[in-house]
This record gives C-alpha cells, structure tokens and sequence, in this order.
C-alpha cells in the first residue's frame, strides 16, 4: 500500500514541472511581464485556489490564526516569497535549464535542515542520493 502522501507528491511534481518554463516565457520577450508582477498574479491565483479548497472542504480559517505554530507559518511564508521573487527574476534573467537545477537544489538543503533539525532519520542511502542530487544540479546547470 503506498503511502497517502506519494499522489500529492507526485502531483507536485508534475505540476510544478510546468511553472520555471511557463514563467520564462511570461516574462522575455515581447510584451514581458515583470518578473515582481508576475508573482502577484500567479500567487493571487494560488491564494484563490487555496481560499476554494478552504471552502469545499469546510476548513476554518480564523480559528488557526490563534495557533501557537503560526509563528512558524509566517517565516515559511517569508522564505517562500523570497524565495519565488527571486525564482522568478531569475528565470527573466537565465535560462530554465541552467535556473531550474540550481533552484531544485533547495530540496537537498530542506532535507538537510529535516535531518539535523527535525531529528529524522539519516543514513548512508540518503547521503548518497543528496550527493547524486548536487552532482546532477552541477551537470545539468553547467553551459
């Protein structure tokens, strides 16, 4: 039986394929929408989509504000939107096959913070994936 996360996360995969090449031609070119802009618009989208998910699930919302765990919220909520301001100012400046890798790289980062800071598991299979991983964004990123 596989685990309950593993649809979303493929999902978020898949999805999130298409967002770098997307926003590359989004913003060069002709008619370029800034880069600062093109946040706005797609993450008003975001913030839509998640108020409907809200909705048709019955979750409350305010009631979470009060969370002693907000805190922690509103610093990923920081971190995401440098990090996707810078993201999509890169991908106006670089190409998606040099940019993309590079800002994958994130995942060997988190898993990293996940095992020293989150106290999960690590062993000598992971430390070999998230080499391979470094080795793969260095390979694939160089022109």
């Amino acid at each position: 039986m596989e685990p309950s996360y593993l649809p979303y996360a493929l999902l978020a995969m898949g999805a999130y394929a298409f967002v770098s090449p997307l926003m590359r031609v989004a913003t060069t070119g002709p008619d370029a929408v800034p880069s600062d802009v093109a946040v706005v618009v797609s993450n008003t989208l975001l913030v839509a989509m998640a108020l409907g998910v809200l909705a048709y699930t019955g979750q409350e919302f305010a009631v979470h504000l009060g969370s002693p765990k907000i805190p922690y919220v509103l610093a990923a909520g920081v971190f995401l939107g440098v990090g996707i301001l810078a993201l999509y100012r890169s991908l106006a400046l670089g190409p998606v096959s040099v940019v993309t890798p590079i800002f994958a790289t994130f995942l060997v980062f988190s898993s990293l913070i996940g095992v020293a800071l989150l106290g999960e598991s690590f062993s000598a299979r992971k430390a070999l994936g998230i080499a391979f991983a470094v080795l793969s964004v260095y390979l694939v990123s160089g022109t």
